[in-house]
């Protein structure tokens, strides 16, 4: 059985909760406090960081390579594409998460001067991907979608971001929050 090592508002474990989510994998979750983290943690990472896979004493921490390891290893129901070309740009969505979203995402929350712009130019950018195709992975739901939405949820519900500016990345997050996966991470996040 594996277990997750998971902490409900880390938008990093959301990743793994989706991706385990998606491909109906069983799982046990052990709730890690991330104001207290225990010290048995940083045996199982050394960074201290949630997300962290576990199984049989195998250790994965890193929500980027335990969806990738999770969908080589649970290949059905499949979330990158089969083209090697769309894969790789799936891939590089992700590679580029920090440049993209991430780092303006939490200069926002820390609300650093000009954290406004970079988090609006970076979900400019994302709504302009969406006009060229209906998902972040291409043509279907995948690893990048999962990659981004958790970070566009909390902005949205946690921190109050308007999406109304960017009216692709708002349908697509209707789309996606359609899927059970989506919809069951917008509970998380509204008990937070």
């Amino acid at each position: 059985m594996l277990t997750l090592y998971d902490a409900p508002r880390c938008p990093f474990c959301a990743r793994t909760r989706l991706v385990l989510a998606e491909k109906g994998i069983s799982y046990e979750t052990v709730e890690i406090d991330l104001s207290d983290r225990p010290a048995w943690l940083y045996e199982k990472n050394p960074a201290g960081k949630v997300p962290v896979l576990e199984e049989g004493g195998w250790v994965l921490p890193e929500s980027s390579v335990i969806g990738e390891y999770l969908e080589e290893r649970y290949p059905d129901p499949p979330l990158l594409p089969d083209d090697p070309s769309e894969r790789a740009l799936a891939r590089l969505l992700i590679f580029r998460f920090d440049d993209e979203l991430g780092s303006a995402y939490y200069a926002f929350r820390r609300q650093e001067p000009g954290a406004e712009r970079l988090l609006g130019d970076g979900l400019a950018s994302l709504d302009s991907l969406l006009e060229q195709m209906p998902y972040l992975t291409g043509r279907e739901f995948g690893l990048a979608d999962i990659a981004y939405v958790p970070w566009v949820i909390r902005a949205r519900d946690m921190l109050g971001v308007e999406l109304d500016p960017y009216p692709t990345l708002l349908e697509w997050l209707g789309r996606v929050a359609e899927r059970p996966s989506v919809a069951s991470e917008l509970g998380v996040v509204a008990a937070l």
